[in-house]
């Protein structure tokens, strides 16, 4: 999965000090949400559960439960919506950061008023075309269930509402009144002048692409909007002033690109990475590789790499990743003289060369968006991997050439097997999950719901356990960061359609396949593309804008898709991490325990080593589909 950054939580980053009236709003919302967070601790147990149920059934009695994937679908979005206000409430929306934090205090504080001016007039904004949108559905029924598809889509409208009041609730908390007021004036007064040059605006045509899904985009992010609220503004302003289009447009491409079956596989994905972190799985994976390699000369950094690897296999997220290998290596690792600047740069570039092994949330997106197979992204992810690894661990041993190793001796065999032994039922998961996959057995949302029941036993069997508390914890905060990946996923997908109407595609395509040097030409362009964004949107809204726009041109020269897709997201994660932009660097630094400008000065040859890799899998095709 991508990284996500997650800023501090409401109450902790507050810009006004706390008042009796501030902290009356806080704890009507914290009893607003608690039983928004039960409902989705609920859907989430209903969905693993249906999932479940039609997978033993189908393989095991040989029935299908024929209902059930339309439950799941119903159960999903709302799950999604209820999420995204959740997310909104714990103030987990991926945003970028970096400007605002260079600005003084008082400026701060009154970009912090626009950005949330900028989403309430998002979210009033969508708010009839939702209710539009749910009405024309009411004529649809659902051919299992037989109930209308309002039902379904209705979840939209309530989850816009309640991002509202929220939103509404933090900015009375948390931003002087002066400074909301003209920042609603200031939306509200572009909002009318675009509304009174509407014909001039009609006149310009494809330039529209640069003033409000360029420039507006741009704007939004740079002020700190959440990127889910900067891509649907773009598109419902664009289509507002500029077409006759109804706005429900803008509802029903969110409506599409939340919703697709495919990505239910996100939330179980994300759930199994939090029991991961909380039984302790990781940790044993960590340990015995220690075991095994940490007596040779860059042991520990074959080590950190190789959990990775293979850590990445089981929860499908860098920020789990990381979480799980620092702690239990950077002690050690310190104490052979390795300098924290140098661990946290191959911690960083290594969760960026493991997101392309399976379960990768990211791969799973692209290849609902995209329409690629997903079983064929699996198998050539893994190889792809392996590739970017050594690239790593070639660059970690020549650096480790001057480390002593007189005082290590390696691990007595007893030791070793005692300590595989507990490890090997985490060992098996990744695979397990690969192969079942690319194999064609069952699909990837499927194969995340057996996985989960798999760790949950496990884990309470040989790893520790988990409390209900612990349990309903992990439930709601799957719903807020799966809530707040979808809504990405749907904004993007509304943004990207908006592009595609507009005809720009069709220019771009031109210029891009009349490039001189063909296909290899158009591949550098993509790679130098996409490391911009990664550094910019972060990964998965990277992938999620722009594959529906690049991938026709990609087919027009000839590409496999698979092949493509690969040189996508390593690009994309290289660009993840790549200082001073990067949103991975800094969460990497912050898991790591060290001052991002000493690390900016250590990672640049391992992103280096990286694009060598990168530019590797891109020249070789081969690479990618050797496995399919």
């Amino acid at each position: 999965m991508s990284v996500t950054y997650t800023p501090p939580s409401v109450g902790e980053n507050d810009i006004l000090p706390a008042t009796p009236m501030s902290t009356d709003i806080h704890r009507a919302m914290s009893r607003l949400m608690r039983p928004l967070e039960a409902t989705a601790a609920s859907l989430m147990i209903l969905i693993i559960g249906l999932l479940l149920a039609a997978v033993l059934s189908r393989y095991v009695f040989s029935q299908s439960i024929v209902w059930a994937d339309e439950v799941v679908s119903f159960a999903f979005i709302w799950l999604t919506m209820i999420g995204s206000a959740i997310a909104m409430h714990r103030n987990e929306h991926l945003r970028l950061t970096l400007v605002i934090e260079l600005l003084p205090p008082r400026a701060r504080d009154f970009v912090n008023a626009f950005a949330l001016a900028a989403v309430a007039a998002f979210l009033i904004g969508l708010m009839h075309p939702a209710y539009e949108y749910a009405r024309e559905e009411w004529a649809i029924t659902t051919p299992a269930l037989n109930i209308p598809n309002s039902f379904r889509v209705a979840s939209i409208g309530f989850g816009l509402a309640a991002m509202l009041v929220v939103v509404l609730a933090y900015a009375a908390k948390t931003v002087k009144l002066g400074n909301l007021f003209a920042a609603f004036a200031i939306v509200a007064g572009l909002g009318a002048l675009c509304y009174w040059q509407m014909p001039a605006l009609a006149d310009l045509g494809t330039a529209n692409i640069a003033i409000f899904l360029v420039g507006l985009v741009g704007v939004c992010l740079a002020a700190g909007v959440p990127i889910a609220f900067c891509f649907g503004l773009g598109a419902l302003s664009f289509l507002a002033f500029t077409t006759q289009m109804p706005l429900l447009i803008v509802v029903g491409r969110m409506d599409e690109g939340m919703s697709s079956i495919i990505l239910v596989s996100v939330p179980i994905f994300v759930l199994l990475g939090c029991v991961l972190d909380a039984t302790g799985m990781g940790k044993a994976i960590v340990d015995f590789l220690a075991s095994l390699l940490g007596h040779v000369k860059a042991g520990m950094s074959y080590v950190l790499l190789g959990s990775l690897f293979i850590v990445s296999g089981i929860s499908g997220s860098k920020v789990s990743d990381m979480a799980t290998v620092a702690p239990a290596l950077f002690p050690e690792m310190e104490r052979r003289g390795n300098k924290r600047k140098e661990m946290v740069a191959l911690l960083a570039t290594g969760a960026a060369m493991a997101d392309t092994v399976p379960p990768s949330i990211v791969l799973i997106v692209l290849g609902s968006v995209a329409g690629v197979s997903i079983a064929g992204l699996f198998q050539a992810g893994f190889v792809v991997a392996m590739v970017l690894l050594a690239a790593l661990l070639v660059l970690a041993r020549w650096k480790a050439r001057h480390e002593v190793t007189a005082g290590l001796r390696r691990a007595p065999f007893k030791t070793i097997g005692r300590i595989g032994l507990i490890a090997a039922p985490a060992l098996i998961l990744p695979f397990l999950i690969r192969s079942i996959v690319g194999g064609g057995v069952a699909t990837a949302t499927e194969v995340s719901t057996i996985a989960v029941l798999y760790a949950m036993i496990i884990g309470q069997v040989l790893y520790g356990g988990l409390t209900r508390g612990k349990l309903y914890a992990m439930l709601v905060e799957t719903a807020a960061l799966s809530g707040a990946i979808l809504l990405i996923l749907g904004a993007a997908s509304a943004m990207a359609w908006t592009i595609t109407q507009s005809g720009v595609v069709q220019q771009l395509s031109q210029v891009l396949t009349s490039l001189p040097g063909g296909w290899i030409t158009f591949m550098a362009v993509t790679v130098v593309v996409f490391l911009v964004l990664g550094c910019l949107l972060e990964g998965l809204p990277a992938v999620l804008l722009l594959a529906p726009i690049m991938y026709p041109i990609a087919k027009k020269l000839g590409i496999n898709d698979v092949h493509y897709s690969m040189v996508i997201v390593c690009a994309m994660n290289v660009g993840l991490m790549m200082p001073p932009v990067g949103v991975g660097f800094y969460v990497a630094c912050r898991i790591g325990g060290a001052k991002p400008d000493e690390v900016m000065t250590a990672i640049w040859p391992y992103l280096l080593a990286l694009l060598v890799g990168v530019a590797v899998i891109a020249a070789v095709p081969t690479i990618s589909t050797i496995a399919l």
